[in-house]
């Protein structure tokens, strides 16, 4: 029988990790220890080669793999930029996984259409407790601008997009604002062709009409329950494409 000293196991294997990856890992900690601050520039390829003592293939693929992550901008021709991070940045890194998600797995488009309304509804009741004057302006001439796009579907769904978000925005809350902005464009761009259809634009901008009487008079029980009504009656124009 084998001691226990001479058994193998795949945890006991020494992996030589990548140079790009440590490289990354010593980036990383530039950024987390506010070394680099959003707005800075990246330090040159060959001070990083300097610093770190690898060649340049090795800081190539850290900087690009910064790059795919949101951590920092490449642009050709000047040198590479910190990013501001916040939740929105967290989360468009997620779109391209959340549409193959939405493609491959269709019960998951009746899970987010779910997490949508009660976050909506949580929302809209946020927005009518909060809303300004200024607010409630702005949601007149979103609603004003969606109804003259009748004819055009890409400018009214874009209308009816910055209507949700821009409620999202009277919260106050950045991850609020940013989950919504998110979760609007995973439905609208994968399902775009179906949410603008013959006859029912005008039902659309009677509830928004109505969501906005709502949220001025701070009657959020009278807005959620709009928002309730508008949402189970759209929901169905939700279906994948093809």
């Amino acid at each position: 029988m084998a001691s226990t000293a001479n058994r193998k196991t795949d945890t006991d294997k020494i992996v030589r990790r990548k140079l790009s990856d440590q490289v990354l890992d010593k980036l990383r900690e530039m950024i987390l220890s506010h070394e680099l601050r959003p707005g800075d520039f990246m330090p040159s390829e060959r001070a990083l080669m300097e610093r770190f003592g690898v060649g340049r293939p090795a800081v190539r693929e850290a900087l690009q793999s910064l790059h795919n992550s949101g951590l920092i901008s490449i642009n050709h021709g000047e040198r590479s930029r910190v990013n501001a991070i916040d939740a929105s940045t967290v989360l468009s890194q997620s779109d391209e996984i959340a549409r193959l998600v939405l493609s491959t797995v269709p019960a998951n488009l009746e899970h987010l259409k779910q997490a949508r309304q009660m976050f909506e509804l949580g929302m809209i009741r946020v927005a009518a407790q909060n809303a300004t004057a200024e607010d409630i302006a702005d949601l007149r001439a979103i609603q004003a601008e969606q109804a003259q796009n009748l004819d055009d579907a890409n400018a009214f769904i874009a209308a009816d997009m910055r209507f949700h978000t821009r409620l999202a925005q009277i919260t106050g809350n950045p991850i609020i604002i940013a989950v919504s902005e998110a979760m609007l464009g995973w439905l609208f761009e994968y399902h775009v062709s179906l949410l603008h259809w013959n006859g029912k634009e005008d039902v659309t901008l009677a509830e928004h009409a109505q969501m906005i009487d709502l949220i001025e008079q701070h009657d959020a029980d009278g807005a959620v329950a709009m928002m309730t009504r508008h949402l189970a009656r759209s929901a169905s124009v939700f279906e994948p494409k093809g």
